[in-house]
């Protein structure tokens, strides 16, 4: 049986069972993050929210969450928010450039949320893209840990094209 992306996230909003099935495609599709434990908690039609978990794999030699993760979790939120906006069929993203600063040392869990309403993707991207063959996006994200403290802030810059105009094959 072969599901919609759409659908999936759709149900997955409302029911932890197919969060649950979102997650292990979602570990199958990106198998960098796997190890790591990245899993969507929540979804709403405008954003993710996004545990990364405190455990031995996800630490650095203090014991604390890695700075590498906390720029993969903040990759992870916005790009998944954009996708789900985006029609991934129409059209393709890239991120360009990642820029993290740093604010506290994890010691539990750490939460990525990232949202981004249908007008801001009309204004920023649509529009924009219907002047030029591609466009660059900036995003931000803050991260915070399980206690509330801000871990990390990060910034994106995604590429997004038609994928009429990419010149590259899959």
């Amino acid at each position: 049986m072969k599901m919609d992306l759409n659908q999936l996230m759709k149900k997955a909003q409302k029911s932890s069972f197919y969060r649950g099935i979102l997650n292990w495609g979602l570990g199958r599709t990106i198998p960098f993050n796997k190890p790591h434990g990245l899993t969507v908690k929540s979804l709403t039609d405008d954003g993710v929210v996004v545990k990364w978990p405190y455990k031995r794999k996800n630490l650095n030699h203090i014991k604390g969450l890695h700075a590498c993760g906390l720029a993969t979790l903040s990759e992870f939120s916005i790009g998944f928010s954009l996708l789900r906006k985006l029609d991934i069929r129409k059209y393709r993203i890239i991120l360009k450039s990642i820029h993290v600063d740093y604010f506290y040392q994890g010691k539990t869990a750490a939460i990525g949320k990232f949202e981004v309403s249908d007008e801001y993707v009309e204004r920023e991207i649509f529009k924009p893209l219907q002047l030029s063959d591609t466009i660059d996006v900036t995003c931000e994200i803050d991260i915070f840990d399980e206690l509330n403290n801000k871990l990390a802030t990060g910034i994106t810059v995604w590429q997004v094209k038609s994928w009429e105009k990419v010149k590259t094959k899959l």
